[in-house]
């Protein structure tokens, strides 16, 4: 089972969710989460005052699948929908998970996906 981790822009959230369905990928988590990388900020007005913004809002979406096929569907679908070619576009992180468990049914491992 792989977790996939993807830091994209607020404005593709929507592209993003649609690619995921498109391609059969539903359990998804969101969060909105706050970070900065080679982008490194920006300047904006603030009661007429300039102030620089070093953490800028980002939605993180979570992704558990049951193999490195699905990674790749998945990650794919991600690069598409979320891609700009302007600094800023995100990062993917993918890791390999032991276990994971369904509460309700107390299934184990790709069952419980």
């Amino acid at each position: 089972m792989i977790k996939i981790e993807a830091i994209v822009r607020p404005e593709k959230m929507e592209d993003v969710k649609d690619a995921l369905a498109t391609v059969d990928v539903h359990g998804i988590t969101l969060y909105q989460v706050m970070g900065c990388g080679s982008q490194r900020g920006y300047s904006k007005k603030v009661r007429g005052r300039s102030v620089y913004m070093n953490l800028i809002p980002k939605i993180k979406f979570e992704i558990v699948v049951s193999n490195e096929e699905w990674a790749n569907i998945t990650i794919d679908a991600i690069c598409n929908a979320a891609y700009t070619g302007e600094a800023g576009d995100g990062k993917i992180f993918a890791y390999d998970l032991d276990n994971v468990v369904r509460i309700r049914t107390r299934e184990i491992g790709v069952d419980a996906l």
